[in-house]
């Protein structure tokens, strides 16, 4: 989901992600490795390599990134609360580079009968060629199960000064710890999509 849980990885488990989006003229492929080294702390390490299919440029964008996820109360019915911060570095090859840092609260509510309530309220500050921006972003997902393999996604997310990005999608637990997902949305006259897949040990 694009939308954060206020979850973490259990301590010492680790977990491998893969994928493939696309946004708009932008495809590509990302991953992600995680460890959670103590309680309620997960570090994250993230990179991404895409092209831009603009009918008068192609370009190839690589991204490297870092997370940071702390999250102090936990409930497995109720509400679930902690912080994220991500730093991203994207460089379009033979052109410049751009900096980002967010910073974003995350909440989950737990229902006793399985559903998922995601909330997420940030600010986000980017650095390109010595230009500044900061702007608001925020996020609400539903995580509903079907089965106790299948769950349903529905999620709707954005910043300050852009309409809402809205997407469904579906996540698949293959076996324990192995799961598949995809989405498809649409926003700010673009589709979205993704596919992906996530191991946690």
């Amino acid at each position: 989901m694009a939308v954060d849980d206020a979850g973490t990885l259990d301590r010492g488990g680790a977990k491998v992600e893969f994928g493939w989006a696309k946004d708009g003229k932008v495809r590509g492929f990302e991953g992600a490795v995680g460890y959670a080294p103590i309680d309620d702390l997960e570090l994250e390490f993230d990179f991404g390599r895409a092209r831009d299919h603009e009918p008068a440029h192609t370009e190839t964008i690589r991204a490297l990134g870092a997370v940071v996820k702390w999250v102090p109360l936990k409930s497995d019915v109720g509400l679930s609360a902690g912080l994220k911060y991500e730093y991203i570095n994207e460089r379009v090859l033979g052109d410049a580079s751009a900096h980002g840092q967010a910073l974003t609260g995350l909440f989950t509510w737990s229902f006793e009968a399985g559903p998922l309530l995601h909330v997420n309220l940030g600010r986000e500050w980017v650095d390109a060629d010595d230009d500044g921006d900061a702007a608001n972003v925020w996020g609400v997902g539903l995580d509903v199960p079907l089965t106790e393999q299948l769950h349903v996604t529905v999620e709707t997310f954005g910043a300050q000064h852009a309409r809402p990005d809205r997407q469904i999608g579906l996540r698949y637990e293959i076996a324990e710890g192995l799961k598949i997902s995809g989405a498809v949305g649409r926003g700010n006259d673009r589709n979205i999509a993704n596919v992906g897949v996530a191991w946690e040990f």
